[in-house]
């Protein structure tokens, strides 16, 4: 496999449009999307099915939830092999409410997600079946991802293997132990990447040149700030400035940004160079936009 998606993986339930949730009423929808998601099994997905071999390291309980997610991931060729199913835990699961401004919110609970460790990474495995690039999707939504990850992360480089991280909001960002753990693998890092929104909730910053600047401080070599319908500012040696984003009529938001770090990525693993890689990322989460679910556009979509 060329490339290694790290993160949360859980059953999504995709509801639209709701826009209040009232006590003790019942409410109605027109669109349901039942589906594999969570930001490690979305950007596994879409590295796949951009033709680029991929595994991914995931929990999983031993449930219908997981044999679900295995038939998705078998569809696009994922390779699960590093997939670890527990009994003690259920999958992950998330129900998302999109509303008429087609904006995503999530009732959640991590499940078997909570097991996933630093400790599970194995560099020299990953080298010997071939990984050159591996990716930490979702960082905040893994509640015990605390211990070694710098470590592991340096072994990783040390071999070779090109890394990268996502962080994804969520309230463990105001977690003192998983920030440490973040700054402490910045220097490990090849690519890093955040929204505008979580930039600011960690650097304090609003101008996303100086929370770019921030994070590069903290000793990240490459900077990519997603900006929703702006595209993207990267912050790199290569290239600084901002990459415009596609101009498609949005159905639902939910999985661009993971999208377009399965874009970036194929990108880079197939030789381009930063700038054309965001546009490429850029590309990858318009198609999503364009489909009610996080992979929809991936499966339902011609592919180029």
């Amino acid at each position: 496999m060329d490339s290694l998606v790290f993160g949360n993986v859980t059953l999504d339930i995709i509801c639209y449009p709701v826009n209040d949730v009232p006590r003790n009423e019942s409410i109605s929808f027109d669109d349901v999307i039942v589906s594999p998601g969570g930001c490690g099994s979305n950007t596994a997905i879409g590295l796949a099915a951009l033709g680029i071999p991929t595994g991914i390291v995931a929990c999983t309980g031993e449930d219908d939830s997981a044999d679900l997610l295995f038939r998705y991931w078998k569809r696009v060729a994922l390779d699960g092999r590093f997939v670890q199913r527990t009994s003690e835990k259920p999958t992950g699961t998330s129900v998302g409410l999109i509303d008429d401004d087609l904006q995503p919110r999530f009732v959640h609970t991590s499940g078997a997600n909570r097991t996933l460790i630093a400790d599970v990474i194995q560099p020299d495995v990953y080298l010997e079946a071939g990984v050159r690039f591996f990716h930490i999707a979702g960082f905040f939504v893994l509640p015990n991802l605390f211990e070694d990850l710098a470590e592991k992360l340096a072994q990783l480089r040390s071999l070779g293997i090109t890394t990268s991280l996502d962080v994804v909001f969520n309230t463990r960002m105001d977690d003192p132990k998983l920030r440490s753990t973040l700054w402490e693998s910045l220097p490990h890092l090849d690519y890093f990447l955040a929204n505008e929104h979580e930039a600011f909730r960690l650097t304090g910053e609003n101008d996303p040149k100086k929370a770019a600047a921030y994070f590069q401080s903290r000793g990240a070599q490459n900077v990519i700030l997603k900006l929703g319908a702006a595209g993207c500012y990267v912050l790199s040696g290569e290239f600084t400035g901002v990459v415009p984003a596609c101009d498609v009529a949005v159905v639902d938001t939910t999985g661009a940004g993971d999208a377009f770090a399965a874009g970036l990525i194929a990108a880079l693993v197939g030789g381009k160079d930063l700038k054309s890689a965001c546009q490429a990322g850029n590309l990858a989460g318009a198609r999503i936009v364009q489909h009610l679910g996080a992979i929809t556009g991936w499966l339902e979509a011609e592919l180029p």
